[in-house]
């Protein structure tokens, strides 16, 4: 730099008190030394037992503390003695610098002696802050005051002292965090006439110093300008210390998302010259070799699964590049099947040539095993359905890797039912999940009575809160054995019991591009089920059983949400009578038109109750408004069963309704009430609704 004076900046941006803290400021050169020190000749012995303390004058004792306040306390009615004022010149006063903090005379508080734990008075105080300007810095000041946040109240002077001279610091490190490398601050106590205390905190900015030339020190990238690249600093730019650190942290993630897992990024060094108010900033980083993945090894105490089953999990393949989000990806994938306690997955050099002039790179995956046994409930209450709970102990790796053993029971007013099932989660897929299982039933609904023992077997691929997927399926098989109580005749309600052998081979694909899973807020879902089933009873009876769903979530404002759904279904190939009650189509409840009862709508029997019928649509609009962890709720549903198997869109009935939501950390409690329009006899004067989730 010549002869110019310089500061050189080197040390990290240490956080400190403020988001972003300055560039701490070193010399350019060293301070002279210091002459050494003088020694003391050596005293002749007489001379040295000369100064000893006569004997009894060591063993005089100390005065104690109190005695010591007494001496140092001006006595009883002493007025305390203050330098005569001068009243100087307005210019020459405007020119003497403020007064430093101890200049200020304020009064001892100390206990008495009568009463040591006398509360004293405390100091007060008012605090002005001069000279941030056009920096914009002041409301961070403020923020992070001492003097501010103390409310104009100190129990001490000292306290008093202390808070002003840790703000004149804090006010140099803002003004260090933003490039004004020149900025000083001083804080100083003024006493009025009255004795009251005026904290000042007075700043002077000074020149903004900017981004002098870019130099980087590394080694060769692939591609060559990886580095700078991932660097989004310019020349010109403020030197602003968030900026540079978020800069810098920048390079630390993209080098290891191009192939370079163990890059460092060293300690940066900016040099500072005053007369053109620039900073020549360098960065030193170590890029180590560029790698592609091998293999994975794992290691830990108590092990959930082995190496095996994570190259299942994992999204790359032996001999990619190495990308530091495919391990990310890893790691949460392994967090998602909910087996481990703690889980880290790190890098491991082989020192093996790879392919494309790269180095064999392994994953270390420490693991260490948590409690795989889980107890739930569920509980729920709806107008039509009755009270249900719904109990569940699950082992999710009984049978390793993540075999799953699920047992249910429900209880209800109106159902009742156990069920077993067995599941494998990746089952040699990533996220493809197998499962079959067994249930036992019995329902109670004013449209059927129903025994039914199931048997299912399966394949999925569906979102978890962890993992929401934009595409989802299923497929699978069941078969059903169920006694049912069956209306023969709607205009007698005359009512008979019948055995069905049912077959069916279920299939579903959704696609959601919605928010979230329990709570959306934006976006939409689409979801098409489809189930070619067949029905022996007394003769077979072959139908397709298919239903179509579409949400959509629009947000007016960040409190505001409009929610829409709509549902068309069908059941073609056979006629009504031909398909067993608990297989038709009802309409009416929580998850349907609200303000009615469950399984409400539709064709009635002669005792209006319903009988079911082959297709449905539905419709519903709500608004949804969230205030904190609250939310209130207005709808209107509508929707309609008709005995043909093609929805007519005729004779729709409606209900509105209003709910309340508690949104919690795994979803918004649901509490919902509704009533129809135009209630016919028979149906619910009012509805409610209680459970998990939103309505749709």
């Amino acid at each position: 730099m010549g002869s110019r004076q310089a500061k050189r900046v080197r040390q990290a941006l240490g956080l400190m008190m403020l988001a972003a803290s300055p560039l701490p400021l070193m010399a350019q050169s060293p301070p002279a030394p210091s002459p050494p020190p003088q020694e003391e000749p050596i005293l002749p012995d007489g001379e040295f037992e000369a100064r000893l303390p006569k004997p009894g004058e060591a063993d005089a004792p100390l005065p104690s503390i109190d005695e010591w306040i007494d001496r140092q306390m001006p006595p009883p009615g002493a007025a305390q003695q203050l330098p005569p004022a001068v009243e100087p010149l307005e210019e020459r006063e405007l020119a003497q610098p403020l007064p430093p903090l101890d200049s200020v005379q304020v009064p001892l508080q100390v206990a008495t002696d009568n009463d040591p734990g006398e509360k004293t008075e405390a100091v007060r105080y008012s605090v002005a802050i001069e000279g941030f300007g056009r920096t914009g810095l002041e409301d961070a000041f403020r923020d992070s005051s001492s003097l501010v946040d103390g409310g104009g109240k100190a129990d001490t002077a000292a306290m008093l002292q202390a808070r002003a001279h840790e703000d004149e610091a804090l006010a140099v490190r803002l003004l260090y965090s933003e490039g004004y490398y020149d900025g000083t601050a001083l804080a100083s106590l003024d006493q009025a006439g009255d004795g009251t205390l005026k904290a000042i905190v007075s700043v002077t900015p000074g020149k903004r110093y900017k981004i002098g030339d870019i130099v980087i020190h590394a080694g060769p990238t692939v591609p060559p300008g990886l580095i700078r690249d991932s660097l989004p600093l310019r020349t010109g730019d403020f030197i602003i210390a968030a900026a540079v650190e978020g800069a810098e942290a920048n390079v630390g993630v993209k080098l290891p998302e191009k192939g370079y897992p163990f890059a460092q990024v060293g300690q940066r060094d900016i040099l500072l010259d005053p007369a053109t108010a620039t900073g020549d900033y360098s960065l030193p980083v170590e890029t180590g070799p560029r790698g592609s993945f091998r293999g994975i090894t794992t290691t830990g105490g108590k092990q959930a699964f082995g190496a095996d089953h994570m190259k299942v999990i994992s999204r790359f393949k032996p001999g990619e590049l190495y990308d530091s989000r495919k391990v990310d990806d890893l790691r949460r994938a392994l967090v998602a099947t909910g087996l481990f306690s703690s889980i880290a997955v790190d890098p491991v050099r082989t020192n093996e040539p790879g392919p494309d002039g790269t180095e064999y790179v392994d994953l270390n995956v420490v693991q260490e095993a948590g409690k795989p046994r889980t107890l739930a409930g569920e509980l729920g209450y709806g107008t039509g359905q009755g009270f249900r709970a719904e109990g569940t102990w699950t082992h999710r790796n009984l049978f390793p890797p993540e075999g799953a053993v699920i047992a249910s029971v429900v209880a209800g007013t109106q159902e009742q039912g156990a069920s077993g099932t067995f599941r494998r989660s990746n089952a040699g897929k990533r996220d493809k999940s197998f499962q079959t299982g067994i249930a036992v039933n019995h329902q109670n609904y004013d449209a059927y009575e129903a025994y039914t023992v199931g048997l299912n077997i399966g394949w999925s691929r569906q979102s978890t809160p962890i993992f929401q997927k934009r595409w989802t399926y299923s497929y699978g098989a069941e078969v059903l054995l169920t006694n049912e109580q069956v209306v023969v005749d709607p205009a007698t309600a005359d009512k008979t019991r019948r055995t069905y052998f049912i077959g069916g081979l279920p299939v579903q694909i959704g696609y959601d591009r919605s928010n979230d899973l329990l709570n959306p807020t934006r976006g939409f879902r689409a979801n098409l089920r489809a189930e070619p089933e067949g029905s022996l009873q007394g003769s077979f009876s072959p139908y397709l059983r298919a239903t179509f769903d579409l949400t959509g979530y629009y947000p007016l404002s960040d409190a505001l949400v409009i929610a829409g759904r709509t549902r068309v279904g069908t059941i073609s190939g056979a006629k009504r009578d031909d398909v067993a009650p608990s297989r038709r189509i009802y309409a009416g409840g929580g998850g349907s038109v609200r303000g009615y009862g469950y399984q409400e709508l539709g064709p009635k029997d002669v005792n209006n109750d319903p009988i079911g019928g082959r297709s449905v649509n539905e419709f519903a609009v709500e608004g949804r408004y969230r205030f904190g962890d609250y939310g209130v709720v207005a709808f209107v549903d509508a929707g309609q069963v008709y005995e043909s198997s093609m929805p007519q869109f005729s004779n729709i009935r409606y209900g509105v309704g209003v709910g309340g939501r508690f949104y919690t950390n795994f979803g918004p409690f649901r509490a919902d009430i509704a009533m129809p329009i135009n209630r016919q006899p028979g149906e619910s004067k009012f509805a409610l609704y209680i459970g998990i989730g939103q309505a749709f």
